[in-house]
């Protein structure tokens, strides 16, 4: 991102918006936005950066960007992202409305754990006591050869890429259960692929602690759980949100 904010300075809010490795380009016209397009192609050969944008889309007339839509009647909620909310059946209970104002919660305390087995990324945000969201995913291919240092690494990445809209601009710490981790601000030699996620993660006010990895069980569970198409899908559902249930209880007893 730092890259990217350097050699589109001169354009930044005037037409071009740089979030982590997305770039948006607005324009009132048509004929505006083909002159754009054509500047930022033009940084783009120039600095060899194509290889990083390898999905592109032009000429949309709506996008969802950072959790709202936008097009020409201006920038509006995703009705996506508040669904959950405007569908929310009125708290009946103390425990309910607990459960509702959670999620109504500002900017502050927020915590990430990561963890990566040789399996997938699985990740946790929380605020405070409360779990906010979850995030998990398959290894991909190549990633199955990255070292260990790496892959925890690379979960903390996933996990910045997919909450970046609640992390981005505030302070917040991650916990990792591995412990060299701790010390990558200040680690002198970087490989390329750790060079280029430390752009990221410079980007974010965050701190890295180790955390013991029997205290970290949920994102454990999510990053070993198995992605394959069940054959009893609602039978496999059930005990999977049976047994997160039980990690985040015995989670809450360790912390």
């Amino acid at each position: 991102m730092d890259m990217m904010n350097r050699v589109c300075k001169p354009y930044l809010d005037k037409f071009i918006i740089v979030f982590i490795d997305d770039i948006l380009i607005y324009s009132k016209s048509k004929e505006d936005h083909a002159n754009h397009l054509k500047i930022l192609l033009e940084i783009l050969r120039t600095e060899k950066l194509y290889a990083k944008f390898s999905k592109c889309e032009f000429w949309l007339s709506e996008v969802q960007f950072l959790g709202h839509v936008i097009n020409a009647n201006g920038i509006q909620d995703d009705p996506v992202k508040i669904e959950a909310i405007s569908k929310w059946e009125i708290p009946k209970s103390p425990t309910e409305i607990r459960s509702f104002l959670g999620l109504a919660d500002g900017n502050e305390g927020f915590l990430v754990y990561c963890d990566a087995p040789h399996t997938g990324f699985g990740c946790v945000l929380m605020q405070g006591s409360k779990v906010i969201a979850y995030a998990s995913r398959q290894l991909k291919t190549h990633e199955k050869n990255y070292t260990t240092h790496d892959l925890e690494l690379g979960a903390i990445i996933f996990a910045l890429k997919f909450w970046g809209h609640y992390l981005y601009g505030v302070k917040f710490t991650i916990f990792t259960d591995h412990k060299s981790l701790k010390y990558i601000f200040s680690q002198k030699e970087l490989n390329m692929r750790q060079s280029r996620w430390m752009e990221v993660l410079n980007d974010y006010d965050c701190e890295i602690c180790y955390h013991e990895g029997k205290a970290n069980v949920v994102a454990d569970a999510l990053s070993r759980k198995e992605h394959e198409k069940p054959k009893r899908v609602r039978a496999l559902r059930l005990d999977l949100q049976i047994d997160l249930i039980t990690h985040i209880k015995e989670y809450h007893k360790l912390a």
